[in-house]
């Protein structure tokens, strides 16, 4: 593994240990060049998928991007790491299982809203109003009224 900070090829590990409840495994490094130490994670990849853009654009699929905006969405909320890191191995394993190397970027965004509602509903908030790309507050407004459970009639 290349070191990030100097460019060596030849990095040691120091310490394994499973991650991610099983799915990945865990390893510090060090780089005898410079002594820099870092980690790196390994996971299993049963298929290269690529992501089908909705202008018909091919790519992919970056599990790194896919983290990053479920992190955003779950910025400053009441979340264990943990409970992250497992959606995201659910949702990538949920991808690679589905039977299709291709998949449509909309339905990626479904899954990843599926699995946001039953975390945390102001993420899922969140990512739908990038992912539907909301342009106004009504937009807000109409998307978490059909949240909300309907209101009974007064006796």
């Amino acid at each position: 593994m290349r070191c990030p900070f100097c460019g060596n090829v030849d990095t040691q590990v120091k310490d394994s240990r499973p991650a991610e409840d099983h799915v990945a495994i865990r390893r510090r490094r060090f780089c005898p060049a410079c002594g820099g130490r870092f980690t790196t994670y390994e996971r299993v990849q049963l298929r290269d998928l690529v992501v089908i853009k909705s202008n018909g654009r091919r790519e992919d699929f970056d599990r790194d991007k896919l983290e990053r905006s479920v992190r955003i969405s779950m910025q400053k909320r009441p979340v264990e790491p943990e409970r992250v890191d497992q959606m995201i191995s659910g949702i990538v394993r949920r991808l690679e299982s589905m039977g299709e190397t291709d998949i449509n970027s909309k339905q990626i965004g479904e899954i990843v809203m599926e699995a946001l509602a039953r975390i945390d509903t102001v993420a899922y908030v969140r990512f739908a109003s990038v992912y539907k790309n909301f342009q106004a507050a009504d937009d807000f407004d109409k998307f978490v009224s059909e949240l909300r459970p309907p209101e009974k009639p007064d006796d």
